[in-house]
């Protein structure tokens, strides 16, 4: 059975992050997610993916783990992700820290999205630099998966080199949070299959999935299920699809590609926009419960 969630940039000026969880578990929803940027530097040359001008809320976003910590203290069940965390511009030992406290006060319900990130300038801020920033993200993965799972971690590589040390508290969920990956290229499969346990990617509409190079969903998750099998993975990937509108043909189309979670798409926005837009998402959810 398909799950749904809901992902909203927390900006400053928008909907209190323990408000909009207590309305998206109200109504239903099984999560939330909050992107992360940490900031946006004032002269960039790297290009917005989404489009010409970068939207304001990229820089007046709160601290994600912040706010889905207010989320999760306001709420019983809904879980509570990272859509996505960038990895690539935080220090992984404060980071395992961060993770493993939130899915500690969360009895274990946060979902963890990562990816590499878009902006260069801002990750070099952080000391990444743009060419290395995949190989920093696996390394930084893998020590915290060490930090969650050993009394005693140590992490040798060319990007994290630290010796053996204590970090508690350890995650609820036993060897961390599910870890999906926000990705779309042709290394992601065996990315997903070494060091994450899902694919995590953002929607694209009709006429995106038409044009030359759009991502095949079903493909993709067919490539990521064939990695996960040669690298000797228990179980199964799970399939997460975030960005989708109020659109049931989108909604039916992420169902015949087989997602796991559809997430849908707020905007920034005060409460007497973004609740009533909740509700509507309920109606739509409620049609392919």
């Amino acid at each position: 059975m398909t799950d749904f969630g809901l992902v909203m940039f927390p900006a400053d000026y928008a909907i209190a992050p323990s408000e909009l969880a207590v309305a998206a578990e109200h109504n239903g929803f099984e999560s939330l997610f909050f992107p992360e940027h940490t900031h946006i530097p004032a002269s960039r040359l790297s290009p917005w993916p989404g489009g010409a001008d970068l939207p304001k809320e990229y820089w007046h976003t709160h601290d994600p783990f912040v706010g889905l910590a207010a989320a999760a203290a306001v709420t019983t069940n809904l879980k509570v992700g990272t859509g996505i965390a960038l990895v690539t511009e935080r220090d992984p030992i404060l980071m395992a820290k961060q993770v493993a406290t939130l899915d500690h006060i969360s009895n274990g319900r946060l979902i963890l999205g990562v990816g590499a990130g878009w902006n260069a300038e801002e990750m070099e801020n952080h000391g990444t630099p743009f060419a290395s920033r995949w190989k920093v993200l696996r390394e930084r993965i893998l020590a915290m998966k060490a930090i969650w799972t050993d009394e005693a971690a140590e992490f040798h590589g060319d990007y994290v080199d630290f010796d053996p040390l204590w970090s508690y508290p350890k995650p609820k969920q036993a060897g961390g949070p599910p870890i999906l990956l926000g990705a779309a290229s042709k290394y992601m499969h065996k990315r997903i299959a070494e060091y994450c346990d899902g694919w995590f990617p953002i929607y694209q509409d009709e006429a995106r999935a038409a044009a030359a190079g759009a991502t095949d969903y079903s493909e993709s998750m067919r490539l990521t299920r064939e990695a996960w099998d040669s690298a000797g993975r228990s179980g199964s990937p799970n399939s997460t699809i975030f960005g989708v509108g109020h659109d049931p043909a989108a909604v039916e189309r992420c169902l015949a590609h087989g997602f796991d979670r559809i997430v849908f798409a707020l905007p920034p926005a005060g409460a007497d926009e973004v609740l009533p837009m909740i509700e509507r998402y309920a109606a739509l959810k409620k049609q392919f419960d």
